[in-house]
């Protein structure tokens, strides 16, 4: 069976640190602790003191002192994990903590999964060719030497950095590493880390290279795991749920996330909060009662980015230059039928169309798999679409030999709206009103990938509130938006408010309208 043996760098809160240490060996595990050389003596003795009679327990030789993108985190790391090669002759596995993380799964449970994945977990992207570092320097944190710590000390940093430059002293990658990149936060097989120890031992060359490279931790293991354990034995991602920020801040948990951290795929959390104790302390006694039924719907990011998307400043109104310079057509009429529930909008369209013959296209801007005819292969993909809609929808009319259109709009598509009516075409908009039950919402959610099968009642009952809440702004924000020739109908309303709506927006009169309006399948779930 699996025994781990967790590498814990850390750096303040030593009751804390203490009482991880604690819950981990619990369980059978292993800990091996370093605690930040710039760190107070004081604290470092009272963890040391407090586990000094557990044989589970062992701390780093050197305490080394830490800086953010320097060399000196890989040599902390380097330190504890030999401290645990030499201790912890019975461990099979070595995972990497910081003194935030907690475990979202229990003891029994990782200890399964480790069982059955014979492999080493994680994240290794080519550095070249990946996309994996977003902004800032790339390349040159291999090739130039950094003495400085850019936090620190940013005007060394980036004078010595430029001087090398004039110098043209660029150096090379060593020939024989290919440069891997990821988080660094991974849990690897005992063999795995034996042969990393031996190279670190005998390759004084790479080792002086990566001494100045800039944020090794990114780079160091990520690499030399590559060296020596084949592709088919290397899962490519972290098993420590983390997520960041737009800012490139790390997320911190609270209190009310605990069921939404136990339905991530994944076997550990970073950050939680220190002001969390009752997840904390939910967490730690998880980690010791040997459950193993976890329901995983892994929907944790994708929820993060809809709740910190709603009303962030940033949506784009005015058009786009290419965009100014083409138009629908002065003499055709764009009909927009906007709703929520596709499924009504869509019966709504094919209705009319029965009805008065004008022809319709689905949710073009919102289904990839909407049916359209092949228009030279501007219709392929949705963001091909939506960057040159007005060319499309110019030859839609042409295609369809019409001078009036339909088509159906979400009603998150507002910058959609505003530049169709600020074309030279007719554009009538009808907003069609429903009511939605709260199952009608999880499965909304559960489509646009909020949730899933498996995601905890509790979860889903926070996140109701908010989508019925961005539903209501949406409609309130087409309201407010003040568009000509604008009709409401509603799923409440009686046939003869709704008829009076779709005689306004298709200009029909009232009998072919209560014709449309009477269909009685067209708000049916």
């Amino acid at each position: 069976m699996a025994r781990v043996a967790f590498i814990l760098l850390c750096h303040k809160d030593p009751d804390a640190i203490i009482k991880q240490a604690q819950r981990l060996t619990a369980a059978g595990d292993y800990v091996s602790i370093h605690f930040d050389g710039r760190a107070p003596r004081a604290a470092y003795d009272e963890i040391r003191q407090a586990l000094a009679d557990s044989p589970s327990v062992t701390f780093a030789r050197r305490r080394i002192k830490c800086g953010w993108g320097e060399w000196s985190l890989v040599e902390a790391t380097i330190e504890a994990v030999r401290a645990a090669l030499h201790a912890f002759p019975r461990a099979t596995h070595f995972y990497m903590l910081s003194g935030d993380c907690m475990p979202i799964k229990s003891a029994a449970y990782l200890h399964a999964f480790l069982d059955e994945h014979d492999k080493d977990f994680i994240e290794s992207f080519n550095f070249f060719t990946s996309d994996w570092i977003k902004t800032g320097m790339k390349e040159d944190r291999l090739h130039y030497r950094h003495f400085f710590n850019e936090r620190k000390h940013k005007r060394l940093f980036y004078a010595s950095y430029e001087l090398q430059k004039r110098l043209g002293l660029k150096r090379e990658v060593p020939r024989d590493i290919q440069m891997m990149i990821g988080s660094q936060w991974w849990c690897l097989r005992r063999r795995t880390v034996e042969w990393i120890d031996e190279f670190t031992r005998q390759r004084l060359d790479v080792m002086r290279f990566f001494r100045t490279t800039w944020i090794p931790d990114e780079t160091f293991y990520q690499t030399l795991v590559r060296q020596f354990v084949p592709d088919t034995e290397i899962e490519c991602r972290t098993l420590t749920f983390l997520m960041f920020s737009d800012y490139g801040m790390p997320v911190t948990f609270y209190n009310d996330q605990y069921d939404l951290l136990l339905a991530q795929d994944f076997q550990f959390a970073r950050k939680i909060s220190p002001e969390a104790r009752e997840l904390r302390r939910r967490l730690g006694e998880l980690y010791v009662s040997g459950r193993t039924d976890f329901s995983i719907s892994n929907e944790g990011k994708a929820l993060y980015r809809f709740l910190t998307g709603r009303g962030r400043i940033g949506r784009r109104f005015a058009p786009r230059f290419w965009e100014r310079e083409s138009t629908i057509g002065r003499d055709r009429e764009l009909l927009v039928i906007a709703c929520k529930k596709w499924h009504v909008a869509k019966r709504l369209m094919h209705r009319i169309s029965e009805v008065t013959g004008i022809p319709g296209v689905e949710y073009l801007f919102n289904e990839e798999a909407c049916p359209l005819p092949d228009l030279g292969g501007i219709e392929t993909t949705l963001a091909k679409r939506t960057r040159h809609r007005r060319a499309l929808l110019r030859m839609l009319f042409g295609h369809h030999r019409s001078d009036r259109l339909m088509i159906c709009l979400d009603p998150a598509n507002m910058d959609l709206l505003r530049d169709f009516y600020s074309d030279r075409c007719s554009v009538r908009l009808l907003e069609v009103e429903c009511a939605f039950s709260d199952d009608y919402l999880i499965g909304h959610a559960r489509r646009v990938g909020l949730a899933g099968d498996d995601t905890p009642r509790s979860v889903i009952e926070r996140i109701l509130p908010t989508i019925r809440h961005n539903i209501a702004f949406e409609s309130d924000e087409i309201r407010d938006a003040g568009f000509p020739n604008f009709y409401r109908a509603a799923e409440r309303a009686s046939v003869d408010e709704n008829a009076g709506a779709l005689a306004g927006f298709l200009k029909i009169d009232a009998e072919k309208a209560r014709q449309i309006a009477a269909t009685d399948y067209l708000f049916v779930d």
